[in-house]
């Protein structure tokens, strides 16, 4: 009987492994986020022609630190400095509100993904827009959000998401020290799509591309930012599993690192089991004798 119950309960943890296995495996096949744009952004916007905005580019600059001091305005007309609003891992959204095209995808993007993502705004994390056009106004700021607000279609707290304005030297040093480099072309503007992950003390810990979002990429870029301070545990265990991948600029599953785990426990148990039976057949053997 103690012989049966043993490759019992050795196929039992295989069994659980292998459902862990491809628990993760589900995971990782949606693992990639929409790609768009790149570290340098020679053809933006979709410009066409042989023109290259050279000057426009994202110079990543993980570890820097934004000046929390910068004073912009707020939607409602309000001075209010960076530091008042970075208190907790803050998404910043560099755009102009007055942008027709790809500015209203990327703020769309994260209207639709916010709902799903499941940590409380405003308090675990914040998402701020923040306009690089100086001449607009907090009025124009006050009426995107309503409109990103409300296409959410669930509620969401109002201080979850700040739109700002600010004058030309303060939004300067905000992206001078953020590596985002855009360009004014008449009225509209040349400028890469990226969103900036920044920790409560403005360290900047992640550059998410493109207009499309996957609920798990924000998640695992707001953990990314409370790292050595929140959830350090769960950080190990997220970043065993997912790594950033800079070309794909997102996360992705290691299933070589995950499924080698695999095979090693597996074969671990299985080793185990003939050890163990081995030396239960011997007894038996001793005591018959």
């Amino acid at each position: 009987m103690a012989l049966l119950y043993e490759p019992i309960k050795s196929s039992f943890s295989v069994a659980v492994l292998t459902i862990v296995i491809i628990y993760c495996l589900g995971i990782g096949d949606i693992a990639y986020a929409h790609i768009e744009g790149s570290n340098t952004v020679t053809n933006p916007g979709g410009v066409t022609g042989n023109t290259s905005y050279k000057k426009v580019e994202v110079k990543e600059l993980l570890g820097n630190k934004i000046p929390l001091d910068l004073k912009f305005t707020d939607e409602y007309g309000k001075v209010i400095r960076l530091a008042d609003l970075i208190t907790t891992p803050t998404i910043i959204v560099p755009v102009y509100y007055s942008c027709t095209n790809v500015c209203n995808f990327l703020q769309g993007g994260l209207a639709k993904v916010l709902p799903a993502v499941k940590l409380q705004p405003g308090k675990e994390y914040r998402v701020v827009s923040i306009s690089f056009d100086e001449t607009e106004t907090p009025e124009l700021a006050l009426r995107s959000k309503k409109t990103y607000l409300a296409s959410m279609n669930v509620p969401f707290p109002e201080d979850g998401w700040r739109f700002l304005t600010g004058n030309k030297e303060e939004i300067a040093k905000l992206t001078d020290s953020s590596g985002y480099r855009f360009e004014r072309k008449g009225a509209d503007f040349i400028h890469p799509v990226v969103s900036i992950v920044v920790a409560k003390d403005g360290t900047i810990v992640r550059y998410l591309y493109g207009t499309t979002f996957l609920p798990k990429d924000l998640s695992l870029a707001i953990l990314e930012a409370k790292e050595g301070r929140i959830g350090e545990a769960v950080r190990k265990i997220v970043g065993y599993c997912f790594s950033f991948d800079p070309g794909k600029k997102s996360y992705v599953f290691n299933l070589l690192r995950v499924s080698a785990t695999a095979v090693f426990l597996t074969a671990g148990g299985f080793l185990s089991f003939l050890v163990l039976a081995g030396k239960k057949r011997d007894r038996n053997n001793t005591r018959k004798t």
